[in-house]
């Protein structure tokens, strides 16, 4: 049977990955609906490309752009926050949820609460308001699918098993560009440095995220919320290759793991046709060109990311959603040259040491959370840069 997908983020990195899959099975996939942030030219011909019936552009000066790279079309051009939710909560029955940042709490709740099945590839989603999400999820009836490499491969390894079956889950981090650096040569790092990922080609804000390894301190609390596990029951462990994914152990002494090549449309093409499988283009694991899988403990004096992470996850309430707003404040400040690299954990820190606000109740309190957090985030690094 034909699948109905909305493709939120659709001129993203996960966006035109999951494109590629969906173009090369015609007959599996109907989409119906795809979004971008500002790119319309780029959503106007993916439109036309797929036949999708709504086309939504976040920012409404975008739209008469976005309406004239789609006459002639019978596909609806909308914009705004209000036309995103309607994408997510429309007539589709799989939702790929890749909007970066919080601009895409809203489209994803609707999706949830519309009782869809949302593929998360958007960070934020579960970091931020994980507790409101997966309750929701559990009143409609939706499922949520992991995208994630890291995540992915846990829900594989997963599969049918019982929960009380596993003891604990263990995350591959690469350990990024600056695994063997020093303190010294880390606190004079550059943009241009932090972005050079060994293995994966992403953007630039996750890159830097991976450099820090706040991104697999993110990933931790996304853990917790997808897959009930304790923060004490989440381990991570440093896995230069790039190889295994991610690691389940059991109750029995079993372990699992998910090997492949680092390419992001294994995950989402898991994602795509759980619970059956598609082919993809990816290059095929060779384990004898690989021939060594190395594994390390993280050090957490050089990446305080982590800790700062486990923190706000054990304290709950509003620090996962103070952890990320100052989080992608700080790196934005990092990437404009205002700040040095060691000084994003510390910028993060101080946000969550004056944290006094809150646990959120809904999505706008979350926003709300995010935009307080921001302003003084800003607040502070004017202090800093003076």
């Amino acid at each position: 049977m034909t699948r109905k997908l909305a493709i939120l983020g659709a001129t993203g990195s996960v966006g035109t990955s999951t494109l590629d899959l969906v173009e090369r099975n015609p007959e599996r996939f109907e989409v119906v609906a795809v979004t971008a942030a500002t790119n319309a030219s780029a959503l106007a011909d993916i439109a036309r490309r797929t036949g999708a019936k709504l086309a939504v552009i976040a920012h409404e000066a975008r739209l008469p752009e976005l309406q004239a790279g789609l006459a002639g079309t019978d596909c609806r051009a909308a914009a705004g926050p209000d036309a995103l939710i309607d994408a997510a909560a429309g007539e589709a029955e799989l939702v790929i949820a890749a909007i970066v940042g919080c601009a895409g709490l809203p489209p994803v709740m609707a999706a949830i609460e519309a009782g869809r099945t949302v593929a998360l590839a958007n960070k934020e989603a579960l970091v931020t308001a994980g507790a409101l999400m997966t309750q929701a999820a559990t009143r409609s009836g939706a499922t949520l699918l992991p995208v994630d490499s890291e995540h992915n491969a846990i829900f594989q390894c997963i599969a049918c098993s019982r929960s009380e079956d596993v003891s604990k889950i263990i995350l591959t981090a690469s350990g990024g560009p600056f695994r063997t650096a020093t303190a010294a040569a880390m606190a004079a790092a550059t943009p241009a440095q932090a972005v050079a990922h060994p293995n994966w080609s992403m953007g630039a804000k996750i890159s830097v995220d991976s450099a820090t390894l706040m991104n697999k301190g993110l990933e931790l609390i996304e853990a917790h919320y997808l897959f009930g596990l304790a923060p004490d029951r989440i381990d991570i462990v440093i896995h230069p290759q790039s190889v295994v994914h991610s690691l389940v152990e059991f109750v029995d002494g079993s372990v699992l793991a998910q090997l492949g090549s680092p390419d992001m449309r294994i995950p989402i093409a898991y994602a795509l046709a759980w619970p059956e499988r598609i082919e993809t283009p990816a290059e095929r694991l060779d384990l004898l060109a690989v021939q060594r899988l190395d594994f390390e403990a993280p050090d957490v004096e050089r990446f305080p990311a982590l800790k700062l992470a486990r923190d706000a996850l054990v304290a709950g309430g509003s620090a996962p959603v103070v952890l990320n707003a100052a989080n992608e404040a700080a790196v934005a400040s990092f990437l404009a040259g205002e700040i040095a690299f060691s000084e994003i954990a510390q910028m993060v820190a101080k946000a969550l040491d004056e944290n006094d606000l809150p646990p959120p109740q809904s999505i706008v309190d979350v926003l709300e959370i995010d935009r307080n957090t921001r302003r003084r985030v800003a607040a502070a690094m004017q202090t800093v840069c003076q």
